[in-house]
């Protein structure tokens, strides 16, 4: 499966989680708020960002 077709898959299914969660009444395993899903999204940006850019430190490796 290609890239598109994968996260349109991964749309689907959260939308399907998160109305059978609504359907019992369950709250949500994700922030409520728009805040709170923005705050993930930049986490994913940063970690990406840095990623790209091949800078870092090896901690478990600078730990022993």
């Amino acid at each position: 499966m290609n890239g598109p077709a994968v996260a349109v898959l991964a749309l689907l299914t959260g939308f399907i989680a998160g109305a059978a969660f609504a359907f019992v009444g369950v709250p949500i395993p994700a922030p409520p708020e728009l805040a709170g899903l923005l705050g993930i999204v930049g986490i994913y940006l940063g970690f990406k960002t840095v990623e790209y850019f091949d800078v870092g430190v090896d901690l478990l490796g600078s730990l022993g």
